[in-house]
């Protein structure tokens, strides 16, 4: 009986370790795996959200416009089976630029944004203070001297568009390119409701 309870305690110990050893093991390499699946995912997430930010000039929330490239200019057709959306801005009223010893004078304006559909002017509203920062300081730069210019808001719209589009990642044309062959960006017009020199 002794003999038999020996053998026991030579088999117990020997035995028991074995498979811990293994267990833990399989346990590491398992852990490795996940580890190294997890860090290859997080890597190509990294690169997609990175590209997409590229694509967009860094705005996620506006899509990029459509084949948009310094040489795929447009001309300008309207369907009338598809109207355009427009973005009604809040007054705008500043100060213009006095010339030496003249008179100070202020511009009181209402401007809409003509854009293609409603899901891009739902996404124009998270970049309204941009817009409005970069339209106030195209109509601050102006004189009354420029305002009363024939072309004036011709230059103005032109002006205010080319700095929108830049705003979301459209490269700007070359200033002989009319508006009207100017590439296609998210905002595809401006408009004045009012125009008032005081």
């Amino acid at each position: 009986m002794a003999q038999a309870g020996k053998p026991e305690t030579a088999e117990a110990p020997v035995s028991a370790p074995v498979p811990a050893k293994r267990k833990g093991k399989v346990l590491l390499i398992i852990l490795l795996a996940v580890v190294f699946i997890f860090i290859i995912v997080a890597t190509v997430f990294i690169v997609l959200l990175m590209t997409a930010k590229k694509g967009t000039g860094g705005n996620a929330a506006v899509p990029p416009p459509s084949a948009v490239s310094a040489q795929a200019f447009h001309t300008s057709t309207v369907d009338l089976n598809r109207p355009p959306v427009f973005v009604q801005l809040d007054p705008f009223t500043v100060n213009l630029r006095t010339e030496e010893g003249g008179d100070t004078h202020y511009l009181q304006t209402e401007i809409a944004l003509r854009v293609n559909d409603q899901k891009t002017a739902e996404a124009l509203k998270g970049w309204m203070p941009e817009i409005r920062n970069r339209i106030n300081l195209v109509l601050t730069s102006k004189s009354l001297l420029d305002i009363q210019n024939d072309l004036s808001h011709e230059k103005i719209q032109s002006e205010i568009l080319r700095g929108l589009n830049t705003l979301f990642g459209v490269p700007p044309p070359p200033p002989e390119v009319p508006m009207a062959q100017a590439p296609l960006g998210p905002i595809q017009g401006v408009l004045f409701s009012s125009f008032i020199v005081q």
